[in-house]
C-alpha cells in the first residue's frame, strides 16, 4: 500500500487507537510517531481548556511548516502530559486540612479519583517482574496496599522490591498497553535471614523488611506468600503523582521545611505538640485517637530524646479503650488467615503550627509486659507495644480488662530525637 494512503487511513484514528497501532511492529511504530497527528490531538485537547475568544487560534488547521522541528514522538509526549495535567483540581482539594491529623482531609478521595494503581517490581539476578496490587485499605491517615498473588522469589535468592505508584494517561486504550507514569515510593531488599520477624500463626511468618513493607513467608517452604505495604498520607499524593520511576531521576522532594526562628520563647520546640495515633489492620480500624498540648521541660531531656507523656496511669481520663482485638488478617489466592497481636501503626506528630513533624506508618506487634505494678482498674494481663526509627520512638502499655473483654491504652510516651528537634526549630538543646 502506498505510504500516502496508509497515512490517510491512520489520520482517522483517535489518540488511543493511534498509540496502540504503534505497538504492532517497527513499521507501524514509525507511522504512529507522526508529529503532525499528535500535534492535532494536542491542539484539540488544549482547545477544551481555552475560552471561546481563543478557541480559533488554538484549533486552526495544522500546517506542517508551522510546527517546530522536533524529534519523532515529541508531540505525543506533550499530548500525554497535557492529558495527565488537565485535572489540577487535586491541588485545591488538598488545601483543606484535618484539625486532628494535620493532613489533607480529601487525600483518599484524590487517590481514588486520580485512578492510581500500585505496582511491586521484583528484581533479582535473572529477571524483572511487575505485580499489580490486589487490595487496598484506606484509613484516616494512611493506606495499606496488599499483593496476594504473584511470581515471588524465594528467600534463598536475594531480590529487590520496588513499590511504585502508577497513573495511567486517560485515553481510550486497553489497560495492558495504556501509557502512564510510575513514581518510586519505597525500595527494600528481601533475602534469607533479612528483616525482623514480628508475628506468626503457624502457617506464615510476618517479616518487617523496612519502609513499612511486610513480607508474609510460608514457614515450611520459606517462600513469599504475600506482601503488604503501609504508606502515610503525608505528601503521598505528591510523591505518587509528581515523582519519578527511579530515585536518581527527579524524585519528589519530601524534605521537611524548618520552622521559623523564635528568639523570644526560651522553650521553643518543647511544647504545644499534638498527635494522632491509629492502630489498624488491612480491613478495619482498631483505635483512632488524638491528643494535644503535649510538652517537655528542659530538665526532662535525656539520652538524646525529648519525652512527651501522652497517656499516664496516674491520669485515667486519657486512658483509651480499643474497639476490637489486635490482629492482622492476611490472604493469598488459596488461603486466608490472621495473625494475633499484630497490626499497623500510623502516627502523626504535629508542631505548634499544626504542621507534620514526625510521620510513621509501620507494622507493630504486641508482647507480654514484664511490669508487675498492681492496677485496681484492670484485672487482666499487661502488654506493651514499641516502635523506633531515627526520628524518635514510641512506647505503649496496654491492659486487658476481663469484664469488658477489651484492651485499654494505659500508658503512652513519645520520644522525639533531640537532633531532629534542634534541626527543625533551629535550637541547641
Amino acid at each position: 500500500m502506498p505510504p500516502e494512503i496508509t497515512e490517510k487511513i491512520i489520520s482517522y484514528l483517535d489518540a488511543g487507537s493511534l498509540f496502540c497501532l504503534g505497538l504492532v511492529n517497527k513499521h507501524f511504530h514509525e507511522l504512529a510517531e507522526n508529529n503532525a497527528m499528535w500535534y492535532r490531538f494536542y491542539t484539540w485537547q488544549r482547545a477544551k481548556t481555552k475560552t471561546s475568544s481563543l478557541m480559533k487560534d488554538v484549533t486552526d488547521e495544522v500546517d506542517m511548516d508551522r510546527i517546530p522541528e522536533k524529534p519523532k514522538g515529541y508531540w505525543k509526549r506533550v499530548f500525554f502530559e497535557e492529558l495527565a495535567s488537565r485535572n489540577k483540581s487535586w491541588k485545591k482539594k488538598l488545601k483543606s486540612i484535618n484539625s486532628y491529623t494535620g493532613l489533607p482531609i480529601r487525600t483518599a478521595e484524590v487517590l481514588r479519583s486520580s485512578g492510581v494503581t500500585w505496582e511491586m517490581t521484583v528484581r533479582d539476578a535473572q529477571a524483572e517482574n511487575r505485580i499489580k496490587h490486589t487490595h487496598v485499605y484506606l484509613s484516616q491517615a494512611s493506606l495499606t496496599v496488599g499483593w496476594s498473588s504473584g511470581n515471588w522469589p524465594t528467600l534463598n535468592e536475594p531480590a529487590t522490591l520496588e513499590l511504585h505508584g502508577v497513573m495511567f494517561v486517560p485515553i481510550n486504550c486497553p489497560i495492558a498497553c495504556r501509557p502512564g507514569w510510575r513514581s518510586l515510593l519505597s525500595k527494600v531488599v528481601v533475602k534469607k535471614n533479612g528483616g525482623t520477624m514480628y508475628g506468626s500463626d503457624g502457617i506464615i511468618t510476618l517479616l518487617d523488611i523496612g519502609n513499612g513493607v511486610t513480607v508474609g513467608v510460608w514457614q515450611k517452604q520459606q517462600e513469599i506468600a504475600f506482601v503488604l505495604a503501609t504508606l502515610h498520607y503525608h505528601r503521598l499524593v505528591e510523591r505518587t503523582l509528581l515523582g519519578s520511576s527511579t530515585t536518581s531521576v527527579s524524585p519528589y522532594d519530601v524534605t521537611d521545611m524548618r520552622a521559623p526562628f523564635d528568639d523570644i520563647d526560651p522553650d521553643y520546640g518543647l511544647h504545644s505538640y499534638s498527635m494522632h495515633l491509629e492502630l489498624h489492620n488491612t480491613q478495619k480500624s482498631i483505635v483512632s485517637v488524638s491528643f494535644s498540648q503535649l510538652f517537655c521541660r528542659k530538665d526532662q531531656i535525656a539520652d538524646g530524646y525529648v519525652p512527651l507523656q501522652v497517656i499516664s496511669k496516674a491520669n485515667r481520663s486519657r486512658q483509651t479503650p480499643l474497639c476490637r482485638k489486635i490482629s492482622l488478617p492476611w490472604r493469598t489466592e488459596a488461603l486466608r488467615g490472621h495473625v494475633e497481636n499484630c497490626c499497623m501503626l500510623t502516627l502523626t506528630v504535629l508542631t505548634e503550627a499544626q504542621t507534620p513533624f514526625w510521620c510513621v506508618s509501620a507494622p507493630v506487634a504486641m508482647a507480654n509486659s514484664n511490669i508487675t505494678d498492681v492496677s485496681y482498674a484492670c484485672n487482666g494481663e499487661s502488654y506493651f507495644m514499641e516502635y523506633k526509627d531515627t526520628d524518635g520512638k514510641m512506647v505503649m502499655e496496654l491492659e486487658w480488662t476481663e469484664e469488658q473483654k477489651q484492651f485499654i491504652m494505659v500508658d503512652l510516651i513519645l520520644f522525639l530525637s533531640i537532633s531532629k528537634v534542634n534541626r527543625y526549630f533551629g535550637r541547641n538543646y
